[in-house]
């Protein structure tokens, strides 16, 4: 492969949020790192972010880089500057305009074949938010390859319950079911399904998803970061029962090895890496509890006193990433108790903004994981061999939560019951709280949960070194492209 004309060319496309970007742009840089050629293409305002992520790549001479086609802001009636899915949410717009986000996607379709035209790739990767992008790439003559960025069992999950729609056979939201036609038995309620499901306003959405369900079938394949041991059942019953190509290559965050990528995924963090490290290296091993509810969850301020008191009164050292937003001006910290911070002072370390999340996972300190059980951020307190306090919020959060708790059984359930967009739900009382952070951070039952979140870790591991599941995984995945381009 060392001619360049010989060099497969790999398109890749994310949808724009944080969520979807950073494991596809991770894995744009481990197919560099194989020595493919790779253009990813964005927004003009994601730009940067991708920019960061890959200078590390392309400074260590992998052939990387990114094409820029503009958002469609006018065209879907979106406010102007609106070019990440992130941004709505922290503005607290309303489902009507993240209906008009998700519908926006269509728009993109012709910059896109503009740029296949231009460029001419081998294959594209396109995120599951663009089926249509499945008819394109077969206009062009090449294969699609679809990134979902979930796992296997929640795949299966969602795909059971949009074929058998069970949420209907009952007589209320708060009713369980059992998840028709899957390994294990798993129960949900109607309150825990993607709002799309349950909201009129959401119709367009829930359209969206249905086609991007076909448009796998139509794709060459699935891609998954997962990894084979984590979830056999469900990986097989995917390709089998469902009848899906996929190659899981994950944990994606693995192939990060300096710290430098590791800091540089996502948003700049509000803190330096240094000072973070320096903090819990002070901290003795499986001593400190990580907080962290992703990039969409918008907490109210009552929700958020909750957890510092709960946190307080659980009297172990942590660090809490808040989300600065609406509810958390820096000049306006009515949400923390009075003098909590002062109390708090080299026992607590609140991060506003962004956190350098991998980096501070894999720290010894580190011994519990208080998360919303978004895919990315579940599987890295997997690879990190943490025990787990899932706190979902909405998306397939919920799947994930069901996944930990009983399938991998590493951790325990804060008891959310109702999926929303920005985890608006019920407050979580501090009692609650300090019960679930007490429950993964000691006694037996912590213990267990810590044992067999090690193994994970150890199988994670292996998976992505030379000869393991998904090493080998991706190995296949490209030598079918390569097949293909040469057919």
């Amino acid at each position: 492969m060392g001619n360049e004309s010989q060099k497969l060319h790999i398109l890749f496309f994310p949808f724009m949020a944080h969520g979807h970007m950073i494991p596809m742009v991770d894995i744009a840089k481990l197919f560099a790192s194989k020595n493919l050629k790779i253009t990813i293409l964005t927004t003009p305002l994601n730009q940067p972010l991708i920019s960061r992520q890959i200078l590390n790549t392309q400074n260590s001479g992998s052939d990387i880089n990114i094409r820029v086609i503009n958002f469609p802001t006018a065209e879907s009636g979106l406010p102007e500057g609106c070019e990440n899915f992130d941004f709505i949410t922290s503005k607290h717009l309303g489902l009507d305009v993240i209906n008009k986000f998700f519908v926006s996607t269509s728009f993109f379709q012709d910059p896109l074949e503009k740029i296949l035209t231009d460029i001419r790739p081998d294959c594209l990767v396109a995120d599951m938010l663009f089926p249509w992008t499945t008819d394109s790439a077969a206009k062009f003559g090449i294969p699609r390859l679809v990134f979902h960025g979930t796992s296997f069992f929640s795949l299966c999950t969602l795909l059971s319950i949009d074929q058998y729609k069970p949420y209907k056979n009952v007589s209320s939201h708060s009713e369980l079911f059992i998840v028709p036609n899957l390994p294990g038995e798993i129960k949900l309620s109607g309150n825990e399904i993607p709002i799309s499901f349950r909201e009129e306003t959401m119709k367009e959405t829930a359209k969206l998803f249905e086609s991007a369900l076909e448009s796998e079938l139509k794709s060459f394949g699935v891609i998954v970061n997962s990894f084979y041991e984590l979830e056999s059942a469900y990986a097989d019953h995917y390709r089998n029962f469902f009848e899906r190509r996929a190659w899981s290559i994950g944990p994606i965050s693995l192939y990060s090895r300096e710290v430098q990528d590791k800091a540089q995924r996502g948003n700049q963090a509000s803190i330096s890496e240094h000072e973070c490290l320096e903090w819990l290296n002070s901290k003795k091993p499986n001593s400190v509890v990580y907080l962290c509810f992703g990039s969409i969850a918008n907490f109210k301020a009552t929700q958020l006193k909750e957890i510092a008191v709960g946190l307080e009164s659980s009297r172990k050292d942590f660090i809490w990433v808040v989300r600065t937003n609406t509810n958390t001006n820096p000049e306006d910290e009515h949400w923390l108790p009075e003098g909590f911070e002062e109390r708090m002072k080299g026992k607590g370390l609140i991060i506003r903004g962004w956190a350098p999340q991998v980096l501070i996972l894999k720290h010894e300190a580190i011994g519990g994981f208080v998360t919303h059980c978004g895919w990315n951020s579940t599987l890295e307190g997997i690879t990190a061999g943490l025990p787990m306090v899932a706190w979902p919020t909405g998306a397939e959060q919920f799947y994930n939560q069901k996944f930990v708790t009983q399938v991998l059984k590493i951790g325990v359930s804060i008891g959310t019951q109702e999926s929303t967009m920005y985890g608006d739900h019920n407050i979580i009382k501090n009692e609650c709280i300090e019960k679930a952070i007490n429950r993964i951070m000691e006694g037996e039952e912590g213990e267990e949960m810590r044992r067999k979140a090690n193994e994970l870790r150890e199988m994670a591991r292996k998976a992505v070194e030379e000869g393991g599941s998904s090493y080998s995984d991706t190995n296949a995945l490209i030598d079918e492209l390569i097949k293909f381009k040469f057919h």
